[in-house]
């Protein structure tokens, strides 16, 4: 079974940043494409990046574009989040790997399985 487990996760202020890790089992780095969602206090979870594992192209949220980088290394089997934070990105965040695996990306969060238990990101103004 796949599993995930996040990691990085702090207090900051607006404006400054965080790289948030996801350390991943060998074959599901290399088979599978990968995301990070995130959850706010009563809210849904919600997708937040993607990275393919066949071409490493990436796709992010519109409220994230432009400020947060998803990225992955194979040698290390992690995936990575680099933030520039806004108060609003206030939220535990997640990785998980997208077994449904029907087309990339996808931004259903009962697509993906392999979910940690998350770190959590507070970013104050």
């Amino acid at each position: 079974q796949a599993q995930l487990v996040e990691s990085g996760g702090g207090s900051v202020q607006a404006g400054e940043s965080l790289r948030l890790s996801c350390a991943v089992s060998g074959h599901i780095f290399s088979g599978y494409h990968l995301g990070w969602f995130r959850q706010a206090p009563g809210k849904e979870r919600e997708f937040v990046a993607a990275l393919s594992y066949s071409d490493g192209s990436t796709y992010y949220a519109d409220s994230v574009k432009g400020r947060f980088t998803i990225s992955g290394d194979n040698a290390k089997n992690t995936l990575y989040l680099q933030m520039n934070l806004k108060p609003e990105d206030t939220a535990v965040y997640y990785c998980a790997a997208d077994l449904a695996a029907r087309r990339f990306p996808s931004r259903v969060p009962s697509e993906y399985g392999g979910w940690g238990q998350g770190t959590q990101v507070t970013v104050s103004s």
